[in-house]
């Protein structure tokens, strides 16, 4: 089989990362197929992104993959990768334009400007607005300064569609992120959703977890009256809270931190600290159902939920989990 100079570096690049990251190149099927200039790869993995903190709320550092038990629909998986940020980030940063967040549009861009600055030069952000509609302003880029630059121009109106801005933002990062990398969604709002958008919660969020992602929240204390707070919780609105949780993202509160340089700053450095964990599952069948994921510490590290927690997804849909995205 002869292939063309471009196709072979992408096989050849695909190689690479999989050395890197101790993943088999190509499977057993070895089942590969060339569509529309891109390579897709059949690989039987599943990949689990946790962090990790003790009953002091301190991240622990220094764990190996001998510490970690995994558990899919119940049944122990054996953990066969590991790793720490040493896959590439693909980020969609999602923008609330609201008038409620006006106030903070300013500080924004300094803070994207620095705490984008501190990661790999081989992570890519992409850049997404939204107010009662979400518009990519960026595609995925290695120029993190492109991305900061565009906020310099946003002015603020209209109402929050949570809803739509995550969805359209996991749909993206599912076709166009690389498979290669760890897909993060960071939202920058208030959190206070006036408008469902057409999507129900359940929805997002499961296009977030087929998307193989992450939600992080960057909340700032917009200005809502408690009418709008109210309707927030009704009305089919996502829960920020709870889709964080349920894919394995945390919420950055910008009051809670002091500002929002720093709450920014604290988020970039969470997504450094976060372990990557891989295995091949029992079960093998792509059959698009999805499987409950529990992730723990060895019985030498205590009791989950008293000595330590652990921030995971909650599952994942197994058509999807380890071949969505271009390669």
């Amino acid at each position: 089989m002869r292939f063309s100079k471009g196709l072979t570096k992408q096989i050849l690049a695909a190689v690479l990362i999989a050395a890197l990251v101790g993943l088999p190149s190509f499977p057993v099927a070895a089942a590969q197929q060339e569509e529309a200039g891109k390579i897709h790869v059949d690989v039987n993995l599943v990949l689990v992104e946790a962090t990790v903190k003790n009953k002091a709320g301190q991240v622990m550092d220094g764990l190996t993959m001998k510490d970690f038990e995994v558990r899919e629909d119940g049944v122990p998986q054996t953990v066969s990768h590991f790793s720490r940020d040493q896959l590439p980030l693909a980020v969609a940063l999602v923008v609330d334009l609201s008038s409620s967040i006006e106030p903070f549009l300013r500080p924004l861009r300094y803070a994207t400007q620095t705490a984008l600055r501190t990661l790999k030069q081989e992570d890519q952000v992409s850049l997404f607005t939204f107010s009662s509609h979400a518009e990519r302003k960026v595609n995925l880029t290695h120029d993190k300064r492109a991305v900061s630059d565009q906020i310099e121009f946003f002015s603020a109106g209209g109402s929050t569609n949570i809803n739509g801005a995550i969805y359209e933002a996991a749909q993206y990062l599912r076709e166009d992120a690389l498979s290669s990398t760890r897909r993060v969604i960071i939202l920058v709002s208030d959190n206070v959703p006036t408008d469902a958008g057409g999507f129900s919660p359940q929805e997002v969020e499961d296009a977030v977890l087929v998307a193989d992602s992450a939600v992080y929240s960057l909340k700032i204390p917009g200005q809502n009256p408690l009418e709008a707070r109210i309707a927030s919780k009704i009305g089919g609105k996502v829960n920020v809270g709870k889709l964080t949780a349920d894919t394995g993202g945390e919420i950055f509160d910008v009051e809670k931190e002091g500002s929002l340089y720093i709450a920014f700053q604290a988020l970039i450095e969470r997504l450094k600290t976060r372990y990557t964990i891989g295995y091949s599952p029992a079960n093998p069948a792509r059959d698009g159902s999805f499987h409950k994921l529990e992730v723990r510490l060895t019985p030498g590290h205590g009791e989950l939920g008293k000595d330590y927690t652990i921030t995971s997804k909650r599952g994942y849909y197994a058509n999807l989990a380890a071949n969505s995205g271009p390669r």
